[in-house]
């Protein structure tokens, strides 16, 4: 009874004497009513009370808040691979884990360069063997010392709380060049991820209950969970999935205006460029309408701008402070946050957990308040700030490892785009699934048409109808993607979150399952 009927109801039948836990990361979907994918812990009552920390008296933040991204369908996946590990059989060997942005873990070969550099820097000893000429090129040997140079006692050493300066310097320089218009060391922050760096700016800026942060829908849970966490309020602006998720003006100033009436005082708007869940880049047009509807509503812009090296069309990447910096002196003071990270782009370094976010514009002294947030935990891990030093100044033209490098570089990026392009018209070709074009990051989200019954099915379980689908298709099929209720999608429309990370043949695979399943589920709940 306590692994199907407890999990969706959170009811106890009257004759036992147990309570049942449901771990809020294990339930996904609408009001934490989605099936959870792991039996759910059952206490004895009497210990509830007999421990000083329990269930009714923890931080209610945390119980409520929700990251699909490892949510259900990955718990489900988890276990049914220590199911066949075990012996038990599947219609499938593996599971493959399109759930998350992961590259390594799904067979993307980290590059040459970034790694030996690494090796040295870690281990300094390796300089002093007779053989490390042969072992490593001269710009590796080169880029090493500097580090080692700079990085004051090595990497088992704390440094300064917003990052080694070297390395800033580095950013800073990356940024400027990128942009054409300067950036300062000084107002870069060196994180642990660009989700520590977003942590860090959320937890500064709401200061209430009544905070408001505006945040795309679909959305990557990170900002849902975390407003969660923090007491503020997530005010949703949806995307125009019509226009290639482009931006709906009229409806964000809408939902601005909605918030207000309601009492909340929105401070902050989130864009995600190019776009998690949901591929999109957006153009320069609807940048320059979100930075002047910042400027007009008095909001801060936190952009997240992880998969800038991810791009696939003609459309590119434009940085939010270049669209800033390119309106002219009105716009010197405009208070802006990027976040970049060493987790995606070719790089996929995600182990590492290397980011950094620029503050522009903002008071100096809530700058000396973000400092002091940082300075509480020390400082960011050392071979993350490293692998930021790396990718952002990789071997040029003439350097000993450029070839080689750039051979590494492209091969990951002409494999994405393949695979992008292959997943799209995939999609597509399915009677019932909709994609629109992939032109960037790792992910698709199609649009998927559920059937009636199908719906009822999931309603009955206590689970969202995408819910009911993915853990179908993982079931069947062995691919794990993610409900497109975890990121959010308008009322009455179903999608579903899957990476194009894994490698060619194992993505075709993939697909003509995908398709097989699709029919499968239409036919049983027609």
């Amino acid at each position: 009874w306590w692994r199907q009927r407890n999990v969706t109801t959170g009811k106890v039948p009257s004759n036992c004497n147990m309570k049942v836990f449901r771990p809020a990361a294990a339930i996904a979907g609408k009001n934490g009513r989605t099936l959870a994918c792991r039996p759910a812990r059952v206490v004895p009552r009497s210990s509830a009370s007999t421990k000083i920390v329990h269930m009714d008296n923890i931080n209610k933040n945390v119980v409520e808040m929700e990251y699909a991204v490892r949510g259900a369908v990955p718990m489900r996946a988890g276990k049914i691979m220590e199911e066949i590990a075990a012996g038990k059989k599947y219609p499938f060997d593996e599971v493959l884990y399109c759930n998350i942005g992961n590259p390594h873990s799904v067979g993307q070969q980290p590059l040459s360069f970034y790694r030996e550099v690494m090796a040295i820097v870690d281990c300094p000893q390796l300089l002093q063997n007779p053989q490390v000429g042969s072992m490593f090129k001269e710009d590796v040997i080169a880029r090493a010392k500097l580090l080692i140079s700079e990085v004051a006692g090595g990497t088992g050493a704390y440094s300064g709380s917003q990052g080694v300066l070297h390395i800033r310097k580095t950013i800073a320089k990356y940024i400027t060049e990128r942009d054409g218009y300067p950036s300062n060391p000084d107002d870069i922050f060196i994180c642990n991820g660009a989700s520590d760096a977003i942590q860090k700016i959320l937890t500064t800026i709401i200061s209430g209950p009544k905070d408001g942060i505006l945040v795309p829908i679909p959305q990557y849970p990170i900002y849902s969970a975390l407003i969660k966490l923090l007491n503020g309020e997530l005010v949703g602006y949806f995307m125009d999935e019509g226009k290639g998720w482009g931006l709906d003006l009229p409806h964000l100033k809408q939902e601005i205006a909605s918030a207000r009436a309601k009492g909340t005082l929105p401070k902050a708007l989130v864009i995600i460029n190019p776009g998690n869940p949901v591929g999109n880049v957006l153009s320069e047009a609807d940048m320059v309408a979100l930075i002047k509807l910042c400027k007009e509503e008095r909001l801060i812009l936190l952009s997240d701008e992880v998969y800038q090296e991810n791009t696939y069309t003609d459309r590119p990447f434009l940085s939010a402070k270049k669209v800033v910096r390119s309106l002219g002196k009105e716009f010197d003071d405009f208070e802006l946050i990027s976040f970049h990270s060493t987790s995606k782009g070719m790089i996929g370094e995600c182990g590492r957990r290397g980011g950094y976010m620029e503050i522009c514009g903002m008071d100096t002294k809530v700058v000396q308040q973000i400092y002091k947030l940082a300075s509480s935990g020390l400082c960011s891990n050392l071979n993350g700030q490293i692998m930021c030093d790396l990718m952002l100044a990789p071997p040029k033209k003439g350097d000993a490892s450029y070839e080689s490098f750039r051979a590494e570089y492209d091969g990951i990026y002409n494999g994405l785009k393949r695979k992008s392009q292959m997943l799209y018209k995939a999609l597509n070709a399915i009677d019932g699934i909709t994609c629109q074009p992939l032109a960037g990051a790792m992910y698709a989200f199609p649009n998927i048409d559920i059937p009636a019954k199908a719906i009822a099915e999931a309603k009955k379980q206590g689970m969202t109808p995408d819910g009911l689908y993915a853990l179908s298709l993982l079931e069947e099929t062995g691919i794990c993607g993610i409900p497109g209720s975890g990121f959010g999608q308008r009322e009455g429309t179903y999608h579903m979150r899957i990476t194009f990370l894994p490698e060619e043949a194992a993505l075709k695979a993939a697909l003509a399952s995908l398709e097989k399943h699709h029919k499968m589920f239409v036919a049983k709940y027609a």
